[in-house]
């Protein structure tokens, strides 16, 4: 009796010791998921403002060449303005020394050509407005012109697959849907966001290209012009119209944005074929429509405003 009252204990302890922790577990694995997430995308932002902060503490020009300094007028004996040219001789011994100088030092020469290209490349960079987050847009001072073939080709690329912003934005809403868990079917790792992120960008090409192929047949404007406009209420007026209604081919007569809310309707249907749970492909293409009359109002304004967040950053 003493073993079998033993065995009951002792399976009983095991079954507690198991039972127990499920629960607890259950809740630190949540909290770890959200740390993880709320940590990633806390990374995230720290390098891109790092980035843009670096490229802020460059010059607006890259340095201009050095020039050889020539002799004054005193010492030349000659009138100001009146500087006689070198001769033949005297310019081609001053090249070949030159090119012996640069031969000498081929690390100096790399150095200097590795400072230009990365000074360029942050110049580039901290114009944010252009390139990362807003894309493709027309300033106030420019003339809307009907767009060709190969341009909308050029801009669909850009806005999709061509430039860090069409990636950026799409690792941003992924981190979302790693802290809220969404779909709760994916992991809470790094695999599950990589899910994640690829389910986005996936929906995100799909509404793109049917968004552009609209805009093609119709003829519509793909690019948000700038208010011509003064005043904080008319911008912000413009750039919430401007995400309903596009110009059509004469680029005077305001048409609806059937072409964006029908590809953005079209990529949620698409997302729902393999998001896990079989939901319902309607339901999700009016939800891809919501998320784009937000989110794409919040990108107008956004553009709309860059010069005066420039202004705020300290770029000119």
């Amino acid at each position: 009796m003493a073993s079998a009252g033993n065995g009951e204990s002792k399976a009983f302890k095991r079954r507690g010791r198991r039972e127990r922790p499920r629960g607890v577990r259950g809740e630190y694995s949540g909290g770890m998921r959200v740390a993880k997430t709320w940590g990633l995308m806390f990374a995230f932002v720290v390098l891109l403002a790092g980035l843009t902060a670096w490229g802020q503490s460059q010059p607006g020009q890259p340095p201009p060449p050095e020039v050889p300094s020539q002799d004054s007028p005193q010492n030349s004996g000659t009138a100001p303005g009146k500087e006689l040219p070198d001769e033949p001789e005297e310019t081609k011994k001053k090249e070949e020394s030159k090119k012996k100088e640069q031969s000498a030092n081929p690390a100096r020469q790399a150095a200097e050509m590795t400072r230009h290209a990365a000074t360029s490349g942050l110049i580039r960079a901290r114009n944010w407005e252009s390139t990362w987050i807003t894309g493709v847009y027309m300033r106030r001072d420019q003339p809307l012109t009907t767009l060709t073939n190969r341009e909308r080709e050029t801009i669909y690329l850009r806005q999709t697959l061509t430039t860090p912003g069409a990636y950026l934005k799409r690792a941003f809403g992924a981190g979302i849907d790693q802290a809220s868990g969404t779909p709760r079917q994916w992991d809470d790792g790094w695999g599950g966001y990589a899910e994640r992120f690829a389910s986005r960008e996936g929906q995100f090409i799909a509404a793109n290209t049917l968004a552009a192929l609209g805009n093609a047949k119709l003829g519509y404007e793909v690019r948000y012009d700038k208010c011509k406009c003064d005043g904080l209420w008319a911008r912000m007026r413009h750039a919430l119209v401007r995400n309903l209604m596009t110009y059509d081919r004469s680029e005077e007569h305001l048409r609806p944005q059937w072409a964006l809310y029908g590809g953005a309707f079209g990529g949620g249907m698409v997302y729902a074929a393999w998001k896990p749970g079989s939901p319902n492909a309607f339901a999700e293409g009016g939800r891809a429509m919501a998320g784009q009359l937000g989110w794409g109002t919040l990108l107008n304004f956004v553009t709309e405003f860059s010069k005066e967040i420039n202004r705020k950053q300290g770029v000119r």
